[in-house]
């Protein structure tokens, strides 16, 4: 693991993706999900708006890493904010 470079801030990072990912699942076997339209252009279900709202901030981080030389918790609290919209209301 050495040639990785694994701080607490990339370790915590994944341990909050795993964490998120243990609790859709179990709260679609507690409670399934039945797709519906908010505005995105497709009906989704919650898993399908948690994997396009993760891509897509994926997408935002690595916008602002190459477009701006803003800090990367901008990136970060946009991604936060986007996710819980799309969660929400997508």
């Amino acid at each position: 693991m050495e040639w990785m470079a694994w701080t607490s801030l990339t370790a915590t990072f994944f341990c909050c993706i795993g964490v998120l990912l243990v609790c859709m699942t179990t709260w679609e076997l507690r409670s399934p999900s039945i797709a519906r339209r908010g505005f995105l252009p497709i009906a989704t279900s919650r898993g399908d708006r948690l994997f396009i709202g993760l891509l897509g901030s994926a997408f935002l981080h690595l916008l602002v890493i190459g477009a701006t030389d803003w800090s990367i918790w901008v990136a970060s609290l946009m991604s936060l904010v986007w996710l819980l919209v799309l969660m929400r209301w997508g």
